[in-house]
């Protein structure tokens, strides 16, 4: 029937459109140019300079006319070998980190940011189970850590890898900043204060004060390296790698891109450049008001992979007697929607709520993310609010649906006629054609309503999934029941008899209750629409509840219990409209 072949391409061409659209453009976004290169002038911000903060001259060298560069961090030494993580965070003394959402330590030889964990996280379901763990020391395996420091400009000595600093105190709280000081020994005397907010983002104040008696040029800068090529989940809907937002542009490289180009490189006022995981992220912020030269580098070291992201700010020359001070801030954590958009605001952070993979549909993504978000706080529970939520999208939508299902019925009451005529003009599609729309004319029927529904729900369903496999919130989110995670698939299957026989089928094979639900939802709603006369049409139509079973089953538990109240709120309301159009119970499942 010509209505069962509108409604099939309208399905395929909205699916093929909306993951298309993803696709393509989360591949073809702009990438930086090699034009613009680290060699531009880096100025500092205007009105920051005080009698004691030089600002840099206007005839200031550019890093490029200097040679500078940002460090490169060092891999593991040839003839080293891995240590254990508890072996490295014992050996030297440690600046514990100790607030309600972050733990772990910052050492004194180096100064680097390189042991944090988040309490409120874990590895798996299990409470007791070990802490996510985020950044991680130089030697051990998978190593990541963030770096702060000075890029001599003309042979000073400045703090290196292997620098002992001094500090003012043993713990890091969101309370107490702690201070390191180091003197060189040659007139230059640093400094560099972190202080921790309640949430994930330390502010570093590093200040440099010249006693000697030549002035000295400095540039600040701030890294990100890490060791080794992550697992990433593969998945085209999210972006796992290096990111960041220069020009007011937001930039997305792989890891396999990044190897491919060796590096990356922008100049821009403000932003932000880091590495991201599906969930974690570590980001340097540098004075958004401030031009900086950034990069993102790949290199193999001993035979291992080695990723930075790093950024090179102004040039600063010091004056004997004064006292040079740069301040940036370094996010690790969870990317917690509400606490990346509170950041972008409050701290003007340039688009630092992109660091959350929206998509580019996010104008409908983030809106149905804060509707769920603002259910779950009323109702505690993230599994009911989203059927609330669907409850709600059904409320939204009930006119248009209304019409929908009425000219579906129609269509259903016109099935016999509809056949007489297939069976009347079999030999001459043209005339069956026009027999047929003057058929739907004369009723005033629309062949092609009932793909509206679908074409409703399938935007809302990708949104769906976007917050259930991206958002942070909906990770170890329990429903009932068996479902103690609707961001992962329903863990039971039919084929063990939902866990009565102590065997585990292959992924393919994990058909659980919820995908049952949904497919005979489906079913049922499929028996309830106008059945297509042609046999080819009628067993595919037969096959698509089978097939969307299997293909959902390994989706998330909250996006299949989305679809399986989504079908019966749909039936119902079906169902009502078919019995006030005469259409019995028994005629309408036939």
């Amino acid at each position: 029937m010509i209505d069962n072949k509108n409604m099939i391409i309208a399905v395929v061409l909205s699916i093929l459109i909306l993951v298309g659209f993803e696709w393509y453009f989360s591949k073809n976004r702009p990438a930086p140019t090699e034009e613009q290169a680290q060699s531009e002038l880096v100025r500092p911000t205007p009105g920051q300079a005080t009698p004691n903060i030089p600002k840099a001259a206007a005839n200031q060298p550019s890093p490029s006319q200097l040679g500078v560069s940002v460090p490169t961090a060092p891999g593991l030494p040839t003839a080293a070998k891995e240590s254990s993580l508890m072996a490295l965070l014992k050996n030297g003394d440690r600046i514990k980190i100790e607030t309600p959402r972050l733990h772990g330590s910052i050492a004194l030889i180096g100064g680097r940011m390189d042991d944090l964990s988040l309490p409120d996280y874990r590895e798996t379901l299990e409470p007791d189970s070990d802490e996510i763990v985020l950044l991680i020391p130089k030697g051990a395996k998978d190593a990541y850590f963030a770096e702060f420091g000075w890029v001599p400009g003309g042979g000073q000595t400045v703090p290196t890898a292997d620098t002992v600093w001094k500090s003012d105190r043993k713990t890091l709280s969101q309370e107490t900043p702690v201070t390191f000081t180091w003197d060189n020994g040659k007139g230059l005397k640093f400094s560099r204060t972190i202080a921790i907010d309640d949430k994930y983002m330390f502010t570093i104040t590093q200040s440099v004060k010249n006693t000697g008696t030549n002035a000295a040029t400095l540039f600040p800068y701030g890294l990100i390296s890490r060791r080794s090529t992550p697992e990433v989940s593969g998945f085209y809907i999210i972006h796992e790698g290096l990111m960041g937002v220069a020009n007011e542009t937001l930039k997305e490289i792989s890891y396999d891109d990044l190897k491919e180009q060796g590096q990356v490189k922008d100049t821009a006022t403000g932003g932000w450049i880091g590495i991201t995981d599906k969930y974690w992220l570590t980001a340097l912020v540098p004075d958004q008001k401030a031009k900086v030269n950034s990069r993102f580098l790949f290199r193999r070291d001993n035979g291992e992979d080695l990723y930075q992201a790093d950024y090179l700010s102004a040039a600063v020359t010091i004056a004997p007697g004064q006292t040079a001070r740069s301040e940036n801030r370094l996010f690790a954590g969870a990317k917690e929607v509400t606490t990346m958009d509170a950041y972008n605001e409050q701290l003007g952070i340039d688009r630092f709520d992109l660091t959350i993979d929206f998509g580019w549909f996010y104008f409908l993504t983030k809106p149905i993310f804060y509707a769920l978000l603002y259910i779950n706080n009323i109702v505690l529970n993230f599994g009911i609010s989203i059927i609330l939520l669907t409850m709600g999208i059904k409320l939204v939508f009930f006119p248009l649906a209304n019409k929908s299902y009425t000219s579906m019925s129609r269509m259903k009451k016109l099935t016999p006629q509809i056949t007489k005529l297939r069976e009347r003009f079999k030999d001459d599609k043209t005339h069956l054609n026009q027999e047929m729309m003057e058929l739907y004319k004369r009723e005033k029927v629309n062949p092609a309503a009932g793909c509206l529904p679908i074409l409703i729900q399938i935007p809302v369903f990708f949104a769906l999934y976007k917050v259930l496999f991206v958002n942070i919130e909906m990770r170890h989110a329990p429903f009932f029941g068996w479902i103690k995670d609707l961001s992962a698939a329903d863990p039971t299957s039919i084929f063990n008899l939902f866990g009565l026989i102590p065997w585990t089928p292959p992924d393919f094979l994990m058909i659980g209750i919820w995908p049952l639900i949904m497919g005979v939802s489906m079913f049922l709603q499929q028996k309830l629409n106008p059945q297509p006369t042609d046999p080819m049409q009628a067993k595919l139509f037969l096959f698509l509840p089978i097939l969307f079973t299997f293909l959902l089953a390994r989706f998330p538990a909250g996006l299949v219990i989305y679809w399986a109240v989504n079908n019966v709120l749909s039936m119902a309301q079906q169902w009502v409209i078919m019995r006030r159009m005469g259409i019995s119970g028994k005629d309408a499942l036939k």
